[in-house]
């Protein structure tokens, strides 16, 4: 026997939408179960039915945008103490890079779908869409991170063997990474996880120190030529 799930739970699990927008578009009558408009909160349903989401739904998420940023040292992902200033701050229409720039712009909604420490730089994301947030950061993610990494002290093969399995963080056994030298002192580390300062510690516990650490692609979305402290939207065509 099937067990009741709840409908937004069922929602986000299915990549549908965020677990906050499946409410709202419960609220507003936007949800079909099996062919039937739902509109109460907390409504439950079997996990084989239906989930249809009707016009309205589709077009307030189609008007929600994601933003590719090219963070500098010494800004935070999220929302800061007092001291710290936050890469959204960068978001300005005066940062744009792109063929065409916009006339205003909503920052409304918009959050960063995963962290890049303050002493890092390079891609981060700003999404207003929790179907792109989930995909990211969301507990099943796949998709990959890639970053290059300079380092300081000998780069050995074992080293190299080590960091790509045999780590823990935490007392939990990281997943594998790919780790390939690119030159005397770089890395290029390719990530399916993101702990908090997950690659520093990596570097840290193989004896070796962490000198420059820039991330360059989420998924299919790489940096490219964005220049540093600019933003572009995601393209048209363009998925993680």
């Amino acid at each position: 026997m099937e067990e009741l799930v709840r409908l937004s739970k069922l929602m986000t699990q299915r990549g549908l939408c965020s677990r906050r927008e499946a409410d709202v578009y419960i609220s507003h009558g936007w949800v079909k179960v099996d062919g039937e408009v739902i509109d109460t909160l907390g409504t439950k349903i079997l996990p084989s039915q239906n989930i249809e989401l009707q016009n309205k739904a589709a077009a307030a998420q189609n008007a929600k945008q994601t933003i590719i940023l090219n963070k500098p040292y010494g800004y935070v992902s999220s929302q800061p103490e007092k001291e710290y200033v936050a890469a959204i701050s960068l978001v300005t229409l005066d940062n744009y890079v792109g063929a065409y720039k916009p006339k205003s712009l909503s920052l409304h909604g918009m959050a960063p779908a995963g962290r890049l420490d303050i002493d890092s730089h390079g891609l981060i994301v700003f999404t207003q869409d929790g179907r792109v947030a989930r995909k990211l950061i969301g507990p099943d993610t796949v998709i990959e991170k890639e970053y290059i990494v300079e380092v300081a002290g000998e780069i050995t093969e074992p080293i190299l063997k080590t960091l790509t399995h045999g780590l823990e963080l935490d007392g939990k056994a990281l997943k594998p990474a790919k780790v390939t030298r690119l030159q005397k002192n770089n890395l290029r580390i390719v990530l399916t996880e993101g702990k908090k300062r997950q690659i520093r510690h990596m570097i840290e516990q193989v004896d070796l120190e962490v000198c420059k650490l820039k991330r360059v692609r989420i998924g299919n979305v790489v940096l490219e030529d964005l220049p540093l402290g600019k933003w572009r939207f995601l393209n048209e065509g363009e998925s993680f």
